[in-house]
């Protein structure tokens, strides 16, 4: 009797065990591998810069994207988050379980953010669009734009160092600060101004800042790509002789008047070191960001004669150019004629 309840016991004994077992496996199983997040599509997690735990907390808290909020805790003070969490942007799939969530976090494994800029005409709208991606605020990436202090240490003023920035499509990561993204943008400018360019810009007598003030100039004045290498030789034309530009584009800066369709002497005579009528040169900086395409008219521009252009009174986008006043003054008439057709009075 006593060896048949020794047995019994034993069996209930090893049952209990079992399912204590089954029962600790299992609460092992939901805390490293288990699924743990009930979205079915990717979401992000941002953690900012100098952010505390708490904040962490709060914010995963706030994405409510957790099956089981207590597994997930559990391992993070196992794994010691509270000390050792990496801030950035990350990617939360659907099929995560904590373990992946918090080896992303403890190791700082963020989505990097695609960034691409173009055609932007002002600072202020650029530094918009770079804050709209990145954690950084406008304020202080408008602040060294505008420090000249600051901008000299890469070479810059602070007119001209929208420059700087080459258009193109960048990866970064969200966290980047101001002066980071600074140094990034001032590593892609080296990049981009190999020997090559920097050769043709000192054949031309201009450093590439200048070279690619001319570029903004030439962006804005052509509507076909394929016309900007004969704008970019009048220019240079213009500069080599003495010639003020007389760039329409420069004089609406200058006026800050984005939607003048027809440059009138009133406008010519807004006094601005942009309005290429009244001042010999290049302006202090661009009219806008310039694109590669300009740039490397400039730097192969096509050798001819011409000092006049006028855009073609068809419309077309396409300009009529001239190397005599007498000529330029017949194609600027059928010009102006145009326009008084379609009634462009401004």
């Amino acid at each position: 009797m006593l060896k048949k309840n020794t047995k019994i016991l034993i069996l209930i004994v090893g049952l209990i065990l079992t399912l204590k077992g089954a029962f600790e496996g299992y609460k092992l199983y939901n805390i490293y591998f288990a699924v743990n997040n009930k979205n079915e599509n990717k979401i992000y997690l941002y953690i900012p810069s100098n952010a505390s735990y708490q904040q962490v907390v709060d914010s995963i808290t706030k994405k409510d994207f957790l099956k089981n909020a207590n597994t997930f805790f559990t391992l993070a003070k196992q794994r010691n988050l509270k000390t050792r969490f990496k801030t950035g942007k990350y990617p939360i799939k659907p099929d995560m379980n904590n373990r992946q969530i918090l080896n992303m976090l403890l190791a700082g494994n963020q989505e990097a953010v695609s960034m691409a800029f173009q055609n932007i005409r002002l600072k202020e709208t650029f530094v918009a669009l770079v804050t709209r991606k990145l954690e950084c605020d406008s304020a202080s990436l408008i602040q060294l734009l505008d420090s000249a202090a600051y901008v000299t240490k890469y070479g810059f003023t602070s007119d001209n160092v929208y420059t700087m920035f080459i258009p193109n499509s960048y990866e970064l990561f969200w966290n980047t600060s101001a002066e980071k993204f600074f140094d990034k943008m001032h590593k892609e400018y080296l990049k981009f101004w190999n020997k090559e360019r920097l050769q043709k810009a000192n054949e031309l007598k201009l450093t590439p800042q200048q070279v690619s003030i001319l570029a903004s100039i030439v962006d804005s004045e052509a509507l076909m790509d394929n016309e900007m290498p004969t704008i970019a030789g009048l220019y240079l034309n213009r500069l080599q002789k003495g010639i003020k530009l007389e760039a329409d584009p420069t004089v609406i800066f200058a006026n800050n008047d984005f939607t003048i369709h027809r440059v009138l002497n009133r406008h010519l005579r807004t006094v601005s070191p942009y309005n290429t009528y009244l001042n010999i040169g290049l302006p202090p900086g661009p009219i806008s960001m310039p694109s590669i395409k300009a740039i490397d008219a400039v730097l192969n521009h096509k050798n001819h004669n011409y000092i006049y252009m006028c855009a073609k009174e068809d419309f077309s986008g396409y300009h009529n150019f001239a190397s005599t006043v007498t000529q330029h003054l017949i194609n600027a008439k059928k010009f102006q004629q145009a326009l008084d057709k379609r009634n462009i009075k401004k």
